[in-house]
């Protein structure tokens, strides 16, 4: 993974401070990372290449990274709003947007609740719906590195990076029973809340992701401007590390 210095700086909103970083310049491009990521871990190894061509606007959500955890319950709702106050913060109006897992989740609330802030979007395994994950993935006895489950080594790794930059570093583990419960408690998005997406949208998952390809393949059905990548051997912790294969469908995608 690529070492990058984190010119980052904190947008104050909802008596929250998040911490964004700002890379390249070009057309405004939003990263948003899965739970228990940071930016350099979610992103570290697609950013450089993305920043070549996009202004990128790399967010840490609530609890995550520098980002501090505060009093207020984890909703996507109040995550969007966050993420379309720092746009406003950075001055981008209108941005594109790559949203990974949870961040692929507030995505799509961003483009729901703040369509005028959102261009083409790409959701990166992110479920609509509860069903949308393999058994395995959603059942309460699942074990790290079993089946598709990260490995204790991946915990480990996203620990350490927490560690590294957060203001309480000892809180992961409470933070991470936090993100658990509020995932494990979301219903998604009727096919009908989904067509509200209007604008170009690229599916995209791992064969071997979180997510069932069949379950992939109905969001693209319903989304009203979609295409599905498939992406083959990757898991759901390693997509956007095979960048190999993950770069040309982004670059394709996103300068269409």
């Amino acid at each position: 993974m690529t070492t990058m210095p984190a010119p980052g700086s904190y947008a104050e909103f909802d008596g929250l401070s998040t911490y964004y970083e700002l890379h390249g310049e070009g057309p405004p491009l939003l990263l948003l990372h899965g739970g228990l990521l940071t930016i350099e871990v979610a992103f570290g190894d697609v950013l450089p290449a993305l920043a070549e061509r996009h202004k990128v606007v790399a967010i840490e959500l609530q609890g995550h990274g520098h980002t501090a955890d505060i009093d207020r319950p984890l909703s996507l709702e109040r995550l969007a709003d966050d993420v379309a106050h720092v746009l406003t913060e950075v001055g981008v109006d209108r941005a594109d947007v790559i949203g990974f897992s949870l961040g692929g989740l507030v995505t799509v609330e961003l483009a729901r609740r703040h369509p005028e802030r959102v261009g083409r979007l790409v959701l990166a395994s992110i479920h609509a719906s509860p069903d949308g994950f393999h058994e395995e993935v959603r059942s309460p006895d699942a074990q790290p590195g079993v089946g598709r489950m990260p490995t204790e080594d991946n915990f480990r790794a996203w620990e350490e990076a927490y560690r590294a930059v957060a203001p309480v570093p000892d809180h992961f583990s409470a933070f991470s029973a936090k993100l658990a419960a509020f995932v494990g408690s979301l219903e998604g998005w009727s096919d009908d809340e989904l067509r509200e997406l209007t604008g170009p949208t690229l599916v995209l998952i791992g064969d071997n992701d979180f997510v069932r390809v069949e379950h992939a393949a109905h969001m693209q059905e319903v989304l009203p401007d979609a295409r599905l990548a498939v992406v083959p051997g990757a898991t759901h912790v390693g997509l956007l590390h095979e960048t190999d294969l993950v770069m040309p469908i982004l670059r394709r995608f996103l300068g269409a």
